[in-house]
């Protein structure tokens, strides 16, 4: 009972935290849908007030150039043609509103307003983020419970922000030989500075002479020790200690990783731990012959034990214990009433009344 309680407790706090975290986000969302509905109205209020406050604006200015070419027409000779006095109005006039419109480009008070409202959004945004992260530490470090995610397939997981991350341990290949002594290849006897077999398995063979089909194979971990009844030890712990390479298993990527010996150095290891091959051979035969009489034994104790079950009436139960043999009844010494018997064997006494 004790368990389930902890149990139903323990999912009753993981729901309760999970609704708790919910409420949390949607008290976000709306707080940030009512700060950016505020500064949107804000921000048309004053675009709406820029825009008729430049409109205004545009008009006293072409006003005042309307005025200023009038002078100009009526202080010009009456020599020069009406046509002439106004295309020359038009064109200042133009050349007026171009100069008015590029000054309102380089720096207008509507682009100063919108850089301040997106300024002053962008510092609501980040103080309403850190209030709610300040608010979720708080709780976090209150409750003392870990934090909880949704896997999304019908079980959560819990995460410590506590725990200290495992070290990883980084595999790195050896650097290649810049410089060094040259090494003989043992098949063709010619000097190499590095090759694939040397740097992987500390044996002396070329690339050229490189076959790993056939000479130079490889072999598993398992099959090593079925074929040539190695040890972990003779494997891992006799110097000198064989190198290996590690490789995802093909048949299914889901198992170990597998360790793959050189068979030639796994064939010398054998040789030096049972001195020949007949060696081996024949420690295999006994090993089956063994693992036979023991199959043997184990069936035919589960068959026994079947016959038992199936007809125990057959079978009687063999109780072995101590059974008394007593010599002469003789009147025992303190009541003639009494007598008794001595057991032979053990000296059990076993005292009764004659009738």
């Amino acid at each position: 009972m004790s368990k389930v309680l902890r149990r139903s407790t323990r999912n009753a706090a993981k729901v309760k935290s999970k609704k708790e975290l919910q409420a949390k986000e949607r008290a976000d969302e709306t707080m940030e849908s009512t700060i950016e509905k505020t500064l949107s109205v804000d921000s048309t209020q004053a675009e709406s007030n820029d825009s008729n406050q430049l409109n205004q604006e545009n008009i006293d200015a072409k006003e005042k150039s309307a005025e200023e070419t009038l002078k100009l027409i009526t202080n010009k000779n009456s020599s020069v043609d009406d046509t002439q006095t106004e295309t020359n109005a038009i064109s200042q006039v133009k050349s007026n509103n171009s100069n008015e419109d590029e000054k309102v480009r380089v720096l207008t008070p509507a682009e100063k307003a919108r850089i301040e409202r997106n300024r002053q959004k962008a510092l609501l945004l980040r103080q309403a983020r850190l209030s709610c992260q300040q608010l979720q530490g708080s709780n976090t470090k209150t409750s003392g419970c870990s934090r909880i995610i949704d896997t999304g397939g019908g079980f959560f997981l819990e995460e410590d922000d506590n725990a200290v991350p495992k070290k990883v341990k980084r595999v790195e290949e050896p650097a290649p030989v810049i410089a060094g002594e040259m090494t003989s290849c043992l098949e063709c006897d010619q000097l190499f500075l590095d090759s694939y077999l040397m740097s992987t398995y500390d044996y002396p063979a070329c690339d050229n002479c490189k076959d790993l089909e056939e000479k130079h194979a490889v072999i598993t971990k398992t099959d090593s020790r079925e074929t040539y009844l190695l040890s972990e030890t003779d494997l891992t712990l006799r110097e000198p200690i064989l190198k290996f390479v590690v490789r995802k298993n093909p048949r299914n990527h889901r198992w170990g990783d597998m360790k793959l010996y050189l068979k030639l150095q796994v064939e010398k290891r054998a040789l030096e731990v049972w001195g020949s091959l007949e060696a081996i051979e024949e420690e295999r035969e006994s090993r089956e012959k063994k693992r036979e009489i023991a199959k043997r034994k184990k069936f035919n104790k589960k068959l026994k034990q079947l016959r038992q079950e199936v007809r125990s009436s057959l079978y009687e139960a063999k109780t072995a214990g101590h059974v008394h043999e007593y010599g002469v009844e003789a009147p025992c010494e303190e009541d003639e009433d009494m007598w008794q018997k001595i057991c032979s064997l053990c000296g059990h006494r076993m005292t009764f009344e004659k009738m």
